[in-house]
């Protein structure tokens, strides 16, 4: 921790805030995946991409952002990064056709790498030592929240008007934290800096290595199903339309759950914790076209996904603080392989689901 009197909550919670908003943009177009698709003329595999893109850009500059700033001070590139979030936000909400959407895209992208590669080692400046598992599980409950809070309620805000006026509320709220992160955070100068060779050194440590492998699987096999979860639901489990917002809170709220959970366990059993989630979340998944094809089925399996998938970033962001020699280097290479994971995960659903059938993507 900085040199200071007291932990800074307020600090932790706001940086919480981010990585909801964060996470609520990149998510937001699965939920509102059929009406962009048909307001925008184009396939649900197509629309998809918004998931794509954002996710591949994250994953480059993840790593590339913290080389390419040095020694700028922490506090100033969290800020910055709600920033490019906003106009990210703003100009999606005005894109007049898909082209443009995608371009906007881009920039949430960078936010969100950006964002990410600090906000996922900095527990530990903000809170004395005994404090970071909490610290830790609060700054990845906005993952979590995000699906029980952000990407329902945008999903439902599109419903009821529609979904521009969804990512326009985004750039708003976002513009909100920036200041705030501006207002709580204190001084963060970079402890060493970041260096494309320090990244790849990271890659020595075992640790490291189970962390990437791990996360690699389970996000591209989340993302491959869940990307096109509104169509699943409908399509497997016969729920309406209108329900599916309603059903992501219970997704979401699952999803909290887990993350608490995961977040009293991986304090004790990081290795454990890390290994348990894809033999559980591979169960879920595989069972759902089986299953999940009938609407109570279908739910509960939803939130037994939500809670396996929520314990994720918590869990692994746990076990790397513990294992790696270098905590910003680490967390900013596992947003690349997380986010690139996202995209990987979307592209090839999309590519299934277009070309076949949503059973085979799942």
């Amino acid at each position: 921790m900085e040199q200071q009197e007291s932990p800074r909550w307020w600090a932790v919670v706001a940086v919480m805030i981010g990585i909801f908003l964060l996470v609520t943009a990149e998510q937001l177009p699965i939920g509102l995946l059929s009406q962009v698709a048909e307001s925008m003329g184009v396939t649900p595999g197509m629309a998809g991409l918004m998931v794509t893109v954002p996710g591949v850009v994250a994953a480059f500059s993840a790593p590339l952002l913290p080389v390419a700033v040095g020694r700028l001070d922490r506090r100033i590139m969290l800020t910055l990064m709600m920033a490019v979030m906003v106009l990210g936000s703003v100009l999606s909400a005005m894109a007049s056709n898909f082209s443009l959407l995608l371009a906007a895209r881009v920039l949430v992208g960078i936010s969100i790498g950006g964002f990410w590669a600090i906000a996922g080692s900095i527990a530990p400046r903000l809170v004395p030592s005994d404090q970071v598992s909490r610290a830790m599980t609060i700054i990845f409950g906005g993952v979590a929240a995000a699906s029980v809070l952000g990407v329902p309620l945008g999903t439902l805000l599109g419903d009821i008007s529609n979904w521009r006026v969804a990512f326009g509320a985004l750039g708003g709220l976002s513009l909100l934290t920036a200041l705030a992160l501006w207002r709580w955070l204190p001084p963060l100068p970079p402890r060493e800096p970041v260096r494309l060779r320090v990244l790849a050194q990271q890659l020595k440590n075992r640790g490291v290595r189970v962390a990437v492998l791990t996360t690699g699987f389970v996000v591209v096999g989340h993302f491959a199903a869940y990307t096109f979860i509104s169509p699943i639901l409908q399509e497997i489990s016969g729920v309406a339309q209108r329900h599916v917002g309603s059903l992501l809170l219970l997704y979401g709220a699952s999803g909290i759950l887990g993350n608490i959970v995961a977040g009293m366990f991986a304090g004790r059993h990081p290795y454990r914790a890390v290994l348990a989630i894809p033999s559980l979340l591979l169960v879920v998944v595989a069972i759902f076209p089986v299953v999940g094809v009938e609407p109570t089925s279908g739910v509960l399996l939803l939130m037994l996904w939500g809670a396996v998938f929520g314990s994720v970033s918590v869990s692994i962001q746990t076990w790397i603080l513990r294992t790696a020699p270098n905590t910003e280097a680490a967390t900013a290479l596992m947003a690349f392989v997380f986010n690139m994971s996202i995209g990987l995960g979307a592209m090839v659903g999309g590519q299934v689901v277009d070309g076949t059938s949503l059973p085979v993507a799942m």
